[in-house]
């Protein structure tokens, strides 16, 4: 009797590894080519696997298990399909195990996690950390470890494009459809700030500096599994309406749990805003092996000083964290200090792309 192996697939350039969260199939229980074997987590996407032959199912690594890409976790043996037999009436007052077996499904149910809670203590609970959440973990201390990160702050006044916003709101969404954010303004600011500041569009590949000329900007988006960064594609070349159409489709599908590995791949920069949650300041950390990503921060009104006057403007602190073996202080600053105009002056953004 022969049989296939069942691999752990390839579900990226820059990923080596997994962790099994879940399997869809019992050892020894028949599938067909197609029907879905198990769920492959990394540290950014969930990639669901599908039998490859059809046959009984033998696994032979676990759920919750690390398996690096090639792996053999289990095999399809050659087996005849079960024939289709009418099931027994079953009383309607008396349900038989066996019926109730296949009502539940236990197969695709993931037991929960054991939580201990402390003998003499009730008042915290303890629980293992997830083999994910140990994965997300390395990578971000690896994130720190192995680039020279620095952060550089500044402050945009929003009045300008809160105002240009607002005036062109309800003809903006009457004519595509889609309402226009702040999120295309920065995107537009930063194809911008990269375009004067190319060394922040560059990343170190070894012993070798390589230097990008295109602008894939990634954005960071909150989800129930942790913050992954879909990226917009040659966002130097789309405009308004299509960097807000860019962004609705990327939101829809992270709430889906959609995302694919192709959606989070080859971004040259990241734009990350802690503002929706709150966040008035912070360091964000560089998303390898990008050299440069800002951080927006929630819109605060602020007294600040205004040709000699103290006025009460909208204001919002920007972050620029950059990896100073690439990036001089000097174009971390000059960078930073572009996106702030460009904020503060968005008619030059919002009308260049008519020219």
């Amino acid at each position: 009797m022969g049989s296939t192996d069942i691999k752990v697939p390839a579900v990226g350039e820059s990923i080596s590894s997994g962790i099994i969260s879940l399997w869809h199939r019992q050892d020894g229980e028949y599938v067909r080519a197609g029907d879905l074997l198990f769920t492959l987590d990394t540290d950014k996407v969930s990639t669901e696997v599908a039998a490859q032959a059809a046959g009984l199912v033998r696994i032979k690594v676990p759920a919750d298990q690390e398996v690096k890409i090639g792996d053999i976790v289990g095999s399809i043996e050659d087996a005849p399909a079960p024939s289709a037999t009418p099931a027994e009436p079953v009383p309607a007052t008396a349900p038989s195990t066996e019926a109730a077996k296949v009502e539940v499904a236990p197969a695709a149910v993931k037991p929960a996690a054991p939580v201990e809670l402390e003998p003499q203590d009730r008042r915290v609970t303890r629980k293992k950390l997830s083999p994910l959440r140990k994965k997300i973990s390395t990578q971000l201390v690896a994130a720190q470890r192995n680039a020279a990160i620095l952060t550089t702050f500044n402050e945009c006044d929003m009045s300008a494009v809160m105002t240009l916003r607002s005036d062109v709101q309800e003809k903006f969404q009457a004519k595509y459809g889609i309402k226009l954010g702040f999120m295309s303004f920065f995107i537009k600011a930063v194809v911008d700030a990269l375009k004067t500041e190319p060394q922040l569009n560059s990343r170190l590949d070894g012993e070798e500096l390589v230097q990008n000329h295109f602008y894939d900007i990634g954005v960071a988006v909150g989800t129930e599994r942790g913050l992954i960064v879909p990226v917009i594609r040659d966002a130097d070349r789309k405009t308004f309406p299509e960097l807000e159409n860019d962004l609705a489709y990327y939101a829809k599908k992270a709430r889906d749990g959609a995302i694919t590995i192709e959606d989070l791949q080859g971004g040259v920069f990241t734009i990350s805003n802690g503002g929706v949650y709150g966040s008035l300041l912070s360091t964000p950390i560089l998303n390898p092996p990008q050299s440069g990503i800002l951080g927006m921060h929630k819109i605060q009104e602020r007294p600040v000083a205004v040709d000699g006057k103290v006025v009460i403007r909208p204001m919002m602190y920007l972050a620029l964290s950059y990896d100073h073996r690439v990036v001089d202080g000097k174009e971390a600053v000059t960078f930073l200090v572009r996106v702030k105009d460009a904020i503060e002056n968005p008619l030059r953004l919002f009308l260049g792309e008519q020219k």
